[in-house]
């Protein structure tokens, strides 16, 4: 007697589904038959993410963006409108490109899908205390945290008020439920907005260096530059942030990210620089030299554990956005011919893949880090990028699981 593959039943498809780490395999699968495709969910939460792309700046063209596929070595180009001007100040979160035009406006962009968010505008943060259109060039008066105004022209407003903004879902949620918390630049406040707010609150000023912020565990979690952790929770009708302390971090120069790793870790990493001097824009710039791995022990007293050998894991690391990936996932997605080499066959796991950076100061200008490239770990060496990868000023987009499947099906 024939078996009728299409009545397995629906925990025994669950169960071979979460053995498939390929975004285009899933799909294939779930597209067997009707049966299969109404057992299985469009977007599971199993599915990792494959490599990110890079989105390559400075296009000549006023409506099209490119983004690369460091996997593949193809570049996408798509009509992005909304991204492509030269004017803008794009960041990204959790598969959303975050941008910053010359209005006061936040607009959330899933480029593959087009959806778009709009999270409360600039003017609606509880320092700022106006925003004069009728000034030449326009001006916000920000309060200072010892009471004094101080103002910022539409382009300071854009590029220096906001650090970076975490969001906590990406677009493969398709609920639109998207919480966020902002770092601020030149107050180091928390902010964060909940779904359906008009404007953003601020959370309890600890006095404490912000440097990097993540969504972890249906919470935000940002590192101060002595290793303390605040833990966020938007979730609750007072928004409320609470520290955990850990031991300090000393490091001459360097920035920090926080990163998830696979095993539902929460990684600290610092990335260490050099001075590389002034260039002839007496701009002064910084060299990467290293890094450095930390791991959150979660014991009585919690404290940064150091790590000096990520085994099959990759990082990928920029100033927006860092992911961590396995290399044992990623294989089988990896057709760039770059990768075939011994010089690139290294580069599959134990390595922390790093973009250009930037430090921001008021007053001070800023201080560029404008190189890229791969640290392996096991030598501490750092080697070039392949391909469009060494292009400057690229920022790391992750793509969620649902514009994954979109590629997929439609091939862009």
């Amino acid at each position: 007697m024939a078996v009728d593959w299409t009545q397995l039943p629906g925990d025994i498809l669950q169960s071979i589904s979460k053995k498939i780490t390929v975004s285009g395999d899933y799909v294939k699968f779930r597209a067997v038959c009707p049966e299969w495709r109404s057992s299985l969910p469009k977007f599971p939460r199993h599915l990792l993410r494959q490599f990110p792309w890079l989105m390559i700046p400075f296009s000549q063209s006023q409506s099209h963006c490119s983004f690369y596929d460091l996997s593949t070595d193809v570049t996408h180009v798509l009509e992005l409108p909304e991204a492509a001007r030269p004017d803008l100040r794009i960041c990204s979160s959790n598969g959303w490109l975050v941008i910053f035009d010359d209005s006061p406006t936040i607009l959330l962009l899933d480029p593959l899908t087009g959806a778009k968010l709009h999270l409360p505008p600039l003017s609606s943060f509880p320092n700022v205390v106006s925003f004069d259109r009728s000034k030449v060039g326009k001006e916000y008066a920000i309060l200072g945290d010892s009471g004094d105004i101080y103002r910022l022209s539409l382009r300071q407003m854009r590029d220096l008020f906001i650090k970076k903004i975490v969001l906590s879902s990406g677009p493969a949620n398709n609920d639109n439920m998207v919480n966020a918390l902002a770092i601020l630049g030149k107050s180091n406040d928390l902010a964060c907005y909940k779904n359906g707010d008009q404007s953003w609150t601020f959370l309890d000023n600890f006095c404490l260096s912000w440097c990097d912020g993540i969504y972890y565990k249906e919470q935000f979690y940002v590192v101060s530059r002595d290793g303390t952790i605040a833990v966020c929770d938007v979730n609750c009708e007072m928004p409320i942030a609470s520290l955990i302390y850990a031991f300090h971090l000393f490091s001459v120069i360097s920035k920090m990210h926080l990163v998830i790793s696979g095993d539902d870790e929460l990684l600290l990493i610092l990335r260490n620089f050099s001075i590389d001097g002034k260039r002839p824009d007496n701009k002064l710039y910084l060299k990467t030299t290293g890094f450095d791995v930390y791991r959150m022990n979660w014991g009585r007293q919690p404290y940064w554990d150091r790590v000096v050998n990520l085994g099959r894991r990759l990082l990928f690391i920029g100033e927006y956005s860092s992911v961590s990936l396995s290399a044992y996932d990623v294989r089988g997605c990896v057709r760039n011919p770059s990768f075939s080499s011994p010089y690139y066959g290294q580069c599959l796991g134990n390595c922390i893949y790093f973009t250009d950076d930037r430090f921001v100061y008021y007053g001070d200008g800023t201080v560029y880090v404008l190189d890229r490239g791969i640290y392996q770990l096991r030598n501490e060496k750092i080697i070039a990028f392949p391909g469009r990868a060494r292009d400057p000023h690229s920022i790391w987009f992750i793509p969620s699981t649902k514009d994954e499947n979109l590629i997929a099906d439609k091939k862009i």
